[in-house]
């Protein structure tokens, strides 16, 4: 039924889980990285952090207490602030109790407040997202601050579910490719530290994040311990069925070009770009179509010969990581598995629910060549999505 479609398709419940964020956010695909650490086996190799000589490395650190408790003397946030037990992200439904809870808790802070002073809150009580700070590629520059050397996005928080195990690039925008510069890099971002995390606190985090408590399902469980990878569900009603057909890769398994693999994650054979298979990072038109209202900014490229390539976005993504303009607004692209419970979806969480991520995708098709989705797809592919 879908022969026409052959482009590509490219809580904060209660208030105690507002503990005092740091850390993180196929085809046979790369092998997953091994979870369920036990206490004898070797340290994960040093990425290059300073050595640890404060009286915190004197020890084996525990990791659930870090993910859970450790400020590292800062602004009081820790790891769970943001990433929440029940989702692993932040929803602004979440933030929002955790609001009404506490104004004043710790993932309220001047840092990811509307002007970074502390005043308002309502970005990240309508959105959930925080800010983040990227450094300009060398070769770059903003055209309203020639001298800046970083550019200011609003993200959404990266869900810790399945990803630390089963995935070797962590953010949207792949800047951190290991758990421990991930968990560095966020503690410095955003709980303000007042002392240095040592490289062995980093990797108890790193391997808090993967037991058994960060999979969305069994399969995923057993895959990153050494057992079969996960493949497409079946189906059991019709809806179900039909939007399978969606996932299946071939021509026609529109979702499948770009989410394959056994973590759906990544391009397939089938996909009508210059990408090759296994490639994680590709544009669904997020930024193009800034549903989220973002502010647009204007970034200068020196080319090296001369020449000037002038991109216009809310957010380039991928490309502030590489340098190259190719990649303007390429995403790192997500797996399906669990993302029923991990709402909003997109780098900007522009989109609130399935709904409105289907009706993004409906917009994002037609732009591409495709007819739109009917809400009898949508529903389908919906259905489907509640097995993943």
């Amino acid at each position: 039924m879908h022969a026409d479609r052959s482009a590509p398709l490219s809580l904060l419940a209660a208030c105690m889980l507002l503990l005092p964020v740091a850390c993180d956010e196929g085809g046979d695909g790369p092998a997953p990285t091994a979870s369920l650490v036990e206490p004898d086996d070797p340290p994960v190799a040093d990425v290059g952090l300073a050595a640890a000589t404060s009286p915190q490395a004197a020890k084996k650190p525990n990791g659930k207490k870090l993910f859970e408790d450790e400020t590292f003397d800062g602004n009081g946030r820790t790891c769970r602030t943001c990433h929440t037990s029940s989702t692993g992200a932040l929803s602004p439904e979440q933030v929002q109790d955790a609001f009404e809870c506490d104004d004043d808790g710790p993932l309220f802070r001047a840092l990811d407040s509307d002007d970074r002073l502390g005043e308002s809150y309502d970005r990240l009580l309508t959105d959930a997202t925080v800010l983040i700070d990227i450094p300009l590629p060398a070769n770059w520059s903003l055209a309203a601050d020639p001298s800046a050397t970083h550019a200011t996005f609003a993200r959404g928080v990266p869900t810790t579910n399945n990803v630390p195990s089963l995935d070797t690039i962590f953010m949207v925008d792949g800047r951190f490719t290991t758990l421990q510069d991930q968990a560095n890099g966020a503690i410095h971002a955003h709980a303000e530290p007042g002392r240095e995390p040592t490289f062995a606190e980093l990797t108890a985090i790193a391997e808090f994040q993967q037991t058994n408590k960060f999979f969305s399902n069994n399969k995923l469980k057993h895959w990153a311990n050494g057992g079969p990878a996960p493949t497409l569900p079946p189906g059991t009603t019709p809806a179900q069925i039909r939007g399978r057909e969606w996932f299946v890769p071939s021509e026609t398994g529109i979702c499948g070009h770009c989410h394959a693999g056994p973590m759906l994650n990544e391009t397939s054979e089938f996909l009508l770009a210059p990408l090759p298979p296994g490639s994680r990072f590709f544009t669904a038109f997020v930024s193009e179509l800034n549903k989220a209202g973002n502010p647009v900014q204007s970034f200068v490229v020196d080319n090296g010969d001369g020449t000037t390539t002038v991109i216009d976005s809310p957010d380039p993504g991928r490309a502030l990581v590489t340098g190259d303009p190719a990649e303007a607004n390429f995403f790192r692209i997500p797996t399906v598995w669990g993302a029923k419970d991990t709402a909003p979806y997109f780098h900007d969480n522009s989109a609130a629910d399935l709904d409105e991520l289907m009706a993004h995708y409906s917009d994002y098709f037609q732009i591409v060549g495709l007819p739109p989705l009917s809400m009898d797809e949508r529903a389908d592919i919906i259905a489907y999505m509640q097995l993943l």
